[in-house]
């Protein structure tokens, strides 16, 4: 008998201890033990924000001990800009918000190698402004509707 593929089979190419060396490098963090702190925290703090396909479509590119962390949250109905996650995350944690920005920049680099262009586009466009820049993309302007012609 042969091995068939598993439709649920986790597509990330990363396991968690890469992720870690990843993130410790992009955050220049002085420890493994450091750097799994900013990934748990910041991945809570994402998971409190983002639904649907997307969460789940997230969740299978991360390594599992990731994946976890971010569907273990039940999502926030308040929504937050991209500022307000960094403050929300700065209070819950109990650092600054430099911190706190710093530590979003470090794990959302590697999510978004994780993630992949078409994905990243589609958690963008959900969350509401400020976000791109903590996922180290460009900030654009969101097209707005037109008034209907008289």
């Amino acid at each position: 008998m042969y091995d068939q593929p598993r439709p649920n089979a986790s597509q990330t190419a990363m396991t968690f201890e890469q992720m870690l060396d990843r993130v410790r490098y992009e955050g220049a963090y002085p420890t493994r033990e450091r750097a799994a702190e900013a990934v748990h925290h910041v991945l809570a703090a994402l998971g409190r924000r983002l639904v649907g396909d997307e969460r789940f479509d997230l969740a299978r590119c991360l390594p599992i001990e990731a994946a976890l962390t971010l569907t273990a949250q039940i999502p926030d109905t308040e929504p937050l800009t991209g500022w307000g996650f960094v403050k929300d995350l700065a209070a819950r944690t109990g650092v600054s918000p430099a911190i706190a920005r710093w530590d979003t920049g470090a794990v959302l680099a590697v999510v978004t190698r994780l993630a992949g262009p078409d994905l990243l586009a589609r958690i963008l466009g959900q969350l509401p402004d400020g976000y791109a820049l903590l996922f180290g993309q460009a900030e654009l302007p969101r097209p707005r509707p037109q008034p209907a012609a008289a």
